[in-house]
């Protein structure tokens, strides 16, 4: 559950200010802690039958075509976005270790570090499914813990900057709005995973006396707590440090101990190199049953090769032409906020159908209200932070 987007929360904060930021990233943490409990409550609410997949309990719950429809293109829009930051964040990071541990070396362009983050998934995307990355998975859940500590730890350490100021990073009305919607997404972001929550459980083995939500709860309070010693310092103490100065990437504005920051940003990259492969599997396998099952190709180790080959191409040079990670995280986190806020409550209302004007059905429609304001008003400033940081970016230099 701990992601990258944690590193881009001391940044939301200088545009959301104290109070909003505070209040956001706890009512974020409570939401999605709630609507997860719901995914998992509804993977087995219908006996005899388990929802391994997320469109397969929205058709259940909204219909098989209206389902189908509203899920699989919110999916899809989330994990391509997903795999775009991943690949961002992974060159970032890999260029801020060359240049924390060789700061005498000639400057390597961000577009160079990119492509060499990428070159890694063009071998790690031919692994046939999720089993086959468990080594990189479990070496990714200790470096985000990791880099996260290091993240809040070296910033205490640092103490306080000379002259921080706590205000409104932009200068014009129109520029603290707009940056304040993009920062929503950043929250939101920080905050996804549940699209792959329903395969995780779906992995765990199930019985009348003991269901697999039973199991599957206590994973997920305990991934929750080990979110919020995780997102909470960060967040705060970043934000407590740099005030409005700091960077879109919290380990970026940090610059010693060298041997710490630098080792901290390696973490990072074995990080998003797990989390690049967890939401492009998903991806893979939509387009190779697209290529199987509409177009009659035959599955093979060269449609395997060249399907997958094709779309690491493809996010890496997103990447590249738009390499603004506060503009792409905060847009990216509008597109993946229905997943997160909105559609399990949607579902949980149709599918429980709990009594109207009860607790249940005005948590529920709190919840999706929220998310909907998340989504809409993210998804405007993300993008107009790209726009505005595309003025001055020459592109493929």
């Amino acid at each position: 559950m701990v992601g990258v987007g944690v590193l881009g929360l001391p940044y939301a904060m200088a545009n959301l200010g104290w109070g909003p930021g505070v209040v956001i990233l706890v009512l974020s943490w409570i939401i999605t802690l709630y609507t997860l409990l719901q995914m998992v409550e509804m993977h087995e609410m219908v006996p005899g039958r388990r929802f391994n997949r997320y469109h397969e309990l929205g058709q259940y719950a909204l219909g098989e075509r209206v389902g189908l429809y509203v899920v699989v293109p919110q999916e899809v829009t989330a994990e391509i976005g997903a795999c775009i930051v991943y690949m961002l964040t992974g060159g970032k990071s890999l260029k801020k270790f060359h240049d924390t541990v060789c700061s005498t070396c000639k400057d390597i362009k961000l577009t160079y570090f990119i492509m060499i983050f990428a070159s890694v998934h063009f071998v790690l995307s031919q692994l046939p499914n999720f089993n086959s990355i468990f080594c990189v998975s479990l070496g990714a859940a200790l470096m985000s813990l990791s880099y996260s500590a290091i993240a809040w730890a070296a910033s205490l350490h640092k103490g306080i900057q000379p002259n921080v100021e706590y205000g409104y990073k932009a200068k014009s009305t129109s520029g603290t709005v707009f940056n304040f919607f993009s920062a929503l997404g950043t929250m939101a972001f920080a905050f996804a995973g549940h699209n792959v929550v329903l395969e995780i459980q779906a992995k765990i083995p199930s019985s009348p006396e003991k269901p697999s939500k039973s199991t599957m709860w206590k994973g997920v309070v305990v991934a929750y707590i080990v979110v919020a010693l995780c997102y909470f310092p960060v967040a705060v103490i970043g934000y407590w440090e740099f005030g409005n100065t700091v960077e879109q990437n919290i380990l970026l504005s940090l610059e010693k101990p060298v041997w710490l920051i630098g080792m901290a940003n390696m973490f990072v990259v074995v990080h998003v190199i797990r989390s690049y492969q967890i939401y492009a599997m998903r991806v893979f396998d939509r387009l190779e049953t697209l290529f199987e099952r509409k177009l009659n190709f035959k599955p093979s180790t060269p449609l395997r090769f060249i399907v997958r080959s094709i779309y690491v191409v493809f996010t890496m040079f997103m990447a590249i032409t738009f390499p603004v990670f506060g503009g792409q995280i905060g847009f990216f986190g509008g597109i993946i906020a229905p997943t997160t806020y909105t559609l399990p409550c949607m579902m949980w209302l149709a599918i429980k159908k709990p009594t109207k004007y009860s607790l249940s059905w005005w948590t529920n429609l709190a919840c999706i209200a929220f998310g909907t304001c998340v989504k809409i008003l993210s998804d405007i400033g993300g993008l107009r932070s790209i726009i505005v940081k595309a003025r001055d970016y020459q592109f493929y230099s």
